[in-house]
């Protein structure tokens, strides 16, 4: 299989969840993916959400692109069968090469680590290091205490209206891959080029 042209990086957890929808949306996104033409880049992992967005891809007949650092390789089980995987050496280096790979992220119900790759990926874009697509798969309300938190920031002064980023949200996982296309014919600039965003900091 040629590599697609187009890849989503896809953070959801290493576990199932409590509602049987989160594992359900997992497959249907996949499959999604995989009809689209759209590359999956993920984090490498065999279990969870991760496992079953991945192998729907798979079985679609879809890409994916696994990124895993070293001493999670035997704790998450890899997933064979995937056309690339990239075995990193750290988390850093792990979540650097997921960005580097995708054209846009999208995430999944998950834990503190799906949390955190969320924030950090909205940051670098309130920073002004990527203007890529970024999608809050809000199933069954799983994202609701986020939303109401960045309301909270905002309503507290936290959020500029010049700087502010909020992930395009949507209820249903059928709507990720149209937004992601929607999204990716818009043309945007960051806010800073990288070499102004060195003198800000």
């Amino acid at each position: 299989m040629t590599e697609p042209n187009r890849k989503l990086c896809v953070y959801c957890g290493s576990s199932p969840g409590e509602d049987p929808a989160y594992a359900e949306a997992a497959r249907t996104l996949g499959r999604m993916l995989a009809e689209a033409g759209i590359g999956l880049v993920y984090g490498g992992g065999s279990l969870g959400l991760m496992g079953e967005v991945a192998r729907a891809c798979l079985s679609a007949g879809g890409h994916v692109t696994g990124v895993i650092p070293e001493f999670l390789v035997r704790k998450e089980i890899l997933l064979e069968g995937v056309q690339e995987l990239v075995v990193t050496a750290n988390m850093h280096q792990r979540k650097m090469t997921m960005f580097e790979k995708a054209d846009g992220f999208c995430a999944l119900p998950g834990g503190i680590g799906t949390l955190e790759e969320l924030v950090e990926i909205a940051t670098w874009m309130q920073l002004g290091q990527h203007v890529k697509p970024l999608i809050l798969a809000n199933i069954n309300g799983y994202w609701d205490p986020l939303l109401q938190l960045f309301d909270h920031m905002r309503e507290q002064g936290f959020f500029k209206s010049s700087t502010e980023v909020r992930p395009d949200e949507v209820k249903r996982i059928e709507q990720v891959v149209p937004m992601f296309k929607k999204r990716l014919k818009i043309k945007r600039e960051p806010l800073w080029t990288p070499e102004q965003l060195e003198r800000r900091m």
